[in-house]
């Protein structure tokens, strides 16, 4: 019997595409943590850097909504369920904004010494996305008003910082992309309420400040 059903799950584990993880990822995200989330288009098969999407000069190649649109992140269990049993290596995307966290997103080698700094000060901070490429610390959500007021106050702004707000998104973990993996730099704690995230202000303040302070411009990437 134990035969049996050790077979069965691995004839369940490659109808699935050999990824389960994805699926229970993006129910956890969807129904536990009640963020919106919806399957990202593919990386060309043909070429992993290049991306599943019309577009042949696509800058994230598989880390960003197509088919369907970022209007359908949704945090209903059912429609997360179908979604990732049919698709199951399909990126997971979050819609940013409304009742779910935003990101402030910055080049990785900067990012990696922001957070040095940033540690060195004892700041909280949340959940950290890691591409290969670029890092994402999640905030609490904002308006386009309080992240205006914010950046105006700046006598300096890096650039290649990046904002995913409302109508924004970012690829979650476990997704594999035409970058590469996506990982937790900094994982949320286990549990089943969803993580604390900072104030925008609050990373902005900090990240700015750990920046200049580390002689780091964050050049653009």
């Amino acid at each position: 019997m134990r035969e049996i059903l050790g077979r069965r799950r691995r004839l369940l584990s490659r109808r699935n595409g050999g990824r389960p993880e994805m699926l229970s990822a993006a129910l956890t995200f969807a129904t536990q943590w009640q963020w919106p989330v919806l399957p990202g288009v593919a990386p060309d098969p043909q070429g992993r850097a290049r991306c599943g999407c019309p577009d042949p000069e696509c800058t994230v190649p598989g880390a960003h909504p197509f088919d369907p649109g970022l209007l359908a992140a949704t945090t209903d269990e059912r429609m997360a369920r179908w979604w990732w049993t049919n698709r199951p290596t399909a990126p997971i995307i979050l819609a940013t904004g409304g009742k779910a966290p935003c990101a402030v997103s910055l080049p990785a080698p900067a990012a990696a010494r922001a957070l040095a700094a940033l540690d060195l000060k004892e700041m909280r901070l949340g959940p950290v996305i890691a591409s290969p490429t670029r890092w994402a610390l999640l905030v609490k959500p904002y308006s386009l008003e309080q992240l205006g007021e914010l950046l105006y106050a700046k006598d300096f702004v890096p650039g290649s910082l990046r904002f995913h707000g409302e109508g924004g998104y970012v690829a979650l973990p476990p997704s594999e992309t035409g970058q590469g993996g996506i990982r937790w730099e900094r994982a949320p704690l286990p549990g089943s309420a969803a993580p604390w995230v900072p104030d925008v202000e609050a990373v902005v303040d900090a990240v700015v400040e750990a920046l200049t302070r580390t002689g780091v411009s964050a050049p653009e990437l």
